[in-house]
């Protein structure tokens, strides 16, 4: 049995598909299914139920993965503290990332980093909430950015801020007009069209719950998957949408969303989360410290 063979099964059983599990390995699919049928002999039983269209896992299948994916965290465990032991002159940090928190966010933490500690790779990963969650869970990612709540109940997490959420309006919206000093009630919106980010983005789901908690569902018009798609359709009048303050853009192609502050002043947290009992390397936990830091310099 090959340490390799383990990554290929655990690859497998993630995709549930051969060609797809080939792609994220950068090896060929015949390859793969040779190495597994290879090890399928080896060990004597079927670690996967092939069809035209499926592959799914067998009961000793699902016993293999699960123990492969312990051994494999454990052999990057003990790489991760022989190179916290050399103090951080080499390494490697994958980080996950929310698309909307990247943009706008990691511009300002990375070269900060960087410059700190040259020598650390970091390899980004951007994913929708639900499956960057599923990322880090299952050890895809060493830490990643997130906003509370999580769904999966195998992470732990490290608050980091907790930012406003601010309402975008069409500059000629009548809701324009309102005194800004005036905080806006959300109940006042329940007639409203919106415009939200696509299902499995965490920020819809917050989006949706401010909506609930004052008594009505929104009206949505238009989704998308980027945050400033959002916020462009808002400003050619559109409909409107709520936005983290550190996401409010100024002008869009010269026109631009009038922000407004909501009453009660809601907030969503962002947090730093990594699967429960993992292993931070310094790295890890000197990226969440630059981190913490960059962000209280970006609200002062």
């Amino acid at each position: 049995m090959e340490f390799r063979q383990l990554q290929y099964a655990i690859q497998i059983a993630a995709e549930r598909n051969f060609s797809r599990a080939a792609d994220k390995l950068h090896i060929a699919q015949p390859s793969l299914s040779q190495q597994l049928s290879k090890l399928e002999k080896e060990l004597g039983v079927l670690l996967f139920k092939r069809s035209t269209n499926s592959v799914e896992l067998t009961y000793a299948g699902s016993v293999f993965v699960d123990k492969a994916q312990q051994i494999i965290d454990m052999a990057d465990q003990l790489r991760r503290e022989m190179e916290d032991i050399a103090d951080m002159r080499k390494g490697r940090l994958v980080v996950g990332s929310l698309p909307m928190t990247g943009a706008h966010v990691l511009p300002y933490v990375l070269p900060v980093f960087r410059e700190a500690y040259p020598d650390i790779e970091i390899v980004l990963i951007e994913e929708s909430t639900r499956n960057l969650e599923h990322l880090t869970a299952s050890g895809g990612t060493d830490v990643s950015l997130l906003t509370l709540p999580l769904e999966e109940q195998s992470l732990a997490y490290q608050p980091l801020i907790d930012e406003e959420i601010c309402l975008a309006v069409p500059p000629d919206s009548p809701i324009a007009r309102r005194n800004p000093a005036d905080p806006l009630p959300i109940s006042e919106l329940a007639d409203e069209p919106f415009v939200l980010l696509k299902k499995g983005q965490g920020f819809r789901a917050i989006a949706h719950d401010l909506c609930r908690q004052a008594g009505f569902e929104p009206k949505i018009v238009f989704e998308s998957g980027n945050i400033n798609t959002v916020q462009s359709l808002v400003a050619a009048g559109m409909g409107i949408a709520f936005v983290p303050t550190m996401m409010r853009h100024a002008d869009w192609h010269g026109r631009a969303p009038v922000y407004l502050t909501l009453a009660d002043r809601p907030t969503r947290t962002l947090v730093i989360a990594y699967r429960k009992g993992r292993y931070l390397s310094n790295a890890a936990e000197a990226f969440i410290s630059t981190f913490r830091q960059t962000l209280v310099g970006i609200q002062a």
